[in-house]
């Protein structure tokens, strides 16, 4: 967790907001409005007090998590992220129960996340862990499948061979950061084709 005092929070939250924007390139013209249906992106209703979210949804910085907009209904979901600066990170499922102030996440039964140490937890529990020469780098993307049941991950398009599962209830896509990690959320237009049978996150409306 980041230590800065309270009186120091205006200042690291205007350095946060300004790096994340300069690193994105958030400027440009105004988005057309949505018409049909809402977007999948990060959910500013949902997130931590200290995180910063730009790039219309799809980037995270400062300290803390924050969930997507949409719940996994559908049977088989495949989403990814991409680190675009390295730092304390985590990736994966939880339910809108999960504390999202605390970092890191895992140490409770209302998350299921992938760690940038490559340890895998839920319920303060490792559930699995990537191979010690498969740790997400700067640049990489990670890929992540879920099912109801599993969570499988891949990098760069390979899948790590390593499931986690004990999760229940309906979750949601979450990302946390802290000490300057930066980290892109892609719901669309996939860097890697999805495994067979999966496919991008569908609102409810979309699926029945």
């Amino acid at each position: 967790m980041c230590n800065c005092t309270s009186g120091d929070l205006s200042a690291r939250m205007a350095a946060v907001f300004t790096c994340c924007l300069g690193c994105c390139g958030d400027g440009g013209p105004g988005h057309a409005p949505l018409k049909d249906m809402p977007t999948v992106q990060l959910d500013t209703h949902h997130m931590g007090t200290d995180v910063v979210i730009v790039k219309s949804g799809r980037r995270i910085c400062g300290t803390g998590a924050c969930l997507a907009n949409a719940p996994l209904h559908q049977n088989k979901s495949y989403f990814e992220f991409k680190i675009q600066s390295t730092g304390v990170w985590g990736i994966g499922v939880a339910t809108q129960k999960v504390n999202l102030n605390q970092v890191p996440l895992g140490q409770d039964s209302h998350s299921l996340v992938l760690r940038h140490d490559g340890s895998i937890y839920h319920n303060n529990e490792e559930k699995n862990r990537l191979p010690a020469n498969s740790l997400p780098q700067e640049g990489d993307i990670v890929g992540l499948t879920y099912d109801h049941v599993e969570l499988n991950l891949y990098l760069n398009g390979k899948s790590m061979h390593c499931p986690a599962s004990g999760i229940r209830g309906t979750v949601f896509p979450i990302v946390y950061v802290d000490d300057s990690a930066i980290i892109d959320c892609q719901f669309s237009d996939f860097y890697h084709t999805p495994p067979e049978g999966f496919e991008k996150i569908l609102f409810e409306q979309q699926i029945f």
